[in-house]
């Protein structure tokens, strides 16, 4: 079974920054796809940004000029850069990984964004 594990989330003022990480329990080469979703309370789990194989990027346009999704195969490990933080953006945030076995998703790292 494949175990993501989340990291890095936490209280930050807006105009902030976070760095969160995924790390895998295998070989992320093994994944189509990788991506971080996020939940706010109240809300539907949305998806806020997605990195291929090949390492190709789309972002949710809310945070379009604000996040970076990045993927280092070597260290098995997925990262999301949080620029300019809002208030909005506070939510749980989950790795997700796709491949030809399915999908797999992390507990979730809580990200709040509050002066």
């Amino acid at each position: 079974q494949v175990q993501l594990v989340e990291s890095g989330g936490g209280l930050v003022q807006p105009g902030g920054s976070l760095r969160l990480s995924c790390a895998a329990s295998e070989r992320i080469f093994s994944f189509w796809t990788m991506a971080w979703y996020r939940q706010a309370p109240g809300k539907q789990r949305e998806l806020v940004a997605t990195v291929s194989l090949s390492g190709n990027t789309n972002y949710a346009d809310s945070v379009k000029g604000r996040f970076t999704i990045s993927r280092n195969n070597a260290e098995n490990t997925v990262y999301l850069q949080m620029n300019s933080l809002k208030p909005e953006d506070t939510a749980v945030y989950y790795c997700n990984a796709q491949s030809i076995r399915g999908a797999f998703w992390g507990q979730g790292t809580q990200v709040t964004v509050s002066s």
